[in-house]
């Protein structure tokens, strides 16, 4: 009497089995572990105005000498484009060089093989500087500088360096300039320390943060 039960669970795992599989499959290897391309950027995030090296991997057989397309897709990510293409080197080795303005997803394609999509993310380059690196105590300093490209009215932040931490001491907002948007805010200082400015991102750019600099306080 049991044996229908026990031909009924041999066939319900042979159909699942197959099923569960299946749905490993990942962007970038072909089905039946075959050829494989691989992807990655570095650095990530880059600042506005720098360069990123796209660069990656095909494996499998005869992987030396494969045309491999570069494709990017600029905020607000509507479409890929071509932007390049490169034969494979030894090993299967192949790599870009780009510079992205705004954040950009990118996928390299090697015939009918995809890899995964890394998205770029682009800083807002922020300068900094002071108008007294060595004020007296409780003097009003000056921070200002110019963040690009620009973003009018971007939140900036001045932060002084604390134990594990930056604390905002002060903040303004970025106005049109040339170019560039800028910022000024004076700020009053009582001791030694080490201050930066951070401007908040948007959609098509990272936060951007700038070089420290260090006030000593007579």
């Amino acid at each position: 009497m049991r044996r229908p039960l026990a031909i009924s669970l041999v066939l319900l795992i042979a159909v699942v089995v197959p099923v569960t599989a299946g749905a490993s499959h990942k962007p970038g290897h072909a089905p039946g572990g075959g050829e494989a391309l691989t992807v990655a950027a570095k650095p990530n995030p880059i600042v506005y105005g720098g360069t990123v090296a796209i660069a990656g991997k095909l494996s499998g057989a005869s992987n030396v000498g494969k045309n491999v397309i570069l494709e990017s897709d600029p905020f607000p990510y509507d479409a890929f484009s071509n932007v390049g293409n490169v034969s494979t080197g030894p090993g299967g080795n192949y790599s870009f060089t780009d510079d992205p303005g705004v954040n950009t997803r990118y996928r390299v394609r090697q015939g009918n093989l995809m890899s995964p999509v890394v998205t770029v993310l682009v800083r807002i380059r922020l300068g900094l500087r002071v108008s007294d690196r060595t004020p007296d105590a409780g003097e009003r300093v000056r921070f200002f500088g110019r963040a690009c490209p620009e973003h009018v009215g971007a939140l900036v932040r001045i932060q002084r360096r604390a134990p594990g931490r930056w604390i905002t001491v002060a903040w303004t907002r970025t106005k049109d300039a040339t170019r560039c948007a800028s910022y000024s805010r004076r700020v009053r200082v009582f001791r030694d320390g080490r201050y930066r400015a951070v401007v908040a991102g948007h959609d098509d750019h990272a936060r951007g943060i700038s070089r420290t600099r260090f006030l000593d306080v007579d």
